[in-house]
């Protein structure tokens, strides 16, 4: 573990839809590092067909207040994003050339002699 990189979490949560994390820089003591920023993540769940996917996207933000407001857009281009990743797997996975001889045989594996 670096003792020069570390940060103490608080979570936020309105206890429906979103979640804001904030890593407060500490020192090694555990005391406050005000040299370095506090980083904010939103992060939300999206349900699909499989279930609920994770939604993380980071917060470019110096306050909880500005967390709360840039939260609504960065989890909608994390969204976006996500969405995007999805389409190109199923566009890789249609255009895969299926080979005949890479199939196995009638009756699988399975001879009969």
């Amino acid at each position: 573990m670096n003792p020069d990189n570390l940060y103490r979490e608080e979570t936020y949560t309105d206890l429906r839809v979103a979640t804001i994390r904030e890593l407060i820089p500490i020192k090694a003591d555990g005391s406050p590092d005000p040299s370095r920023p506090s980083l904010f993540f939103g992060q939300a769940q999206i349900m699909t067909n499989a279930g609920p996917v994770p939604i993380e996207a980071p917060l470019e933000a110096t306050t909880l207040r500005e967390a709360m407001e840039k939260f609504p857009d960065a989890i909608r281009v994390a969204v976006a994003d996500v969405i995007e990743q999805v389409r190109e797997l199923q566009r890789q996975a249609a255009s895969r050339i299926v080979v005949p001889s890479a199939m196995p045989g009638p009756g699988g594996k399975i001879q009969l002699t």
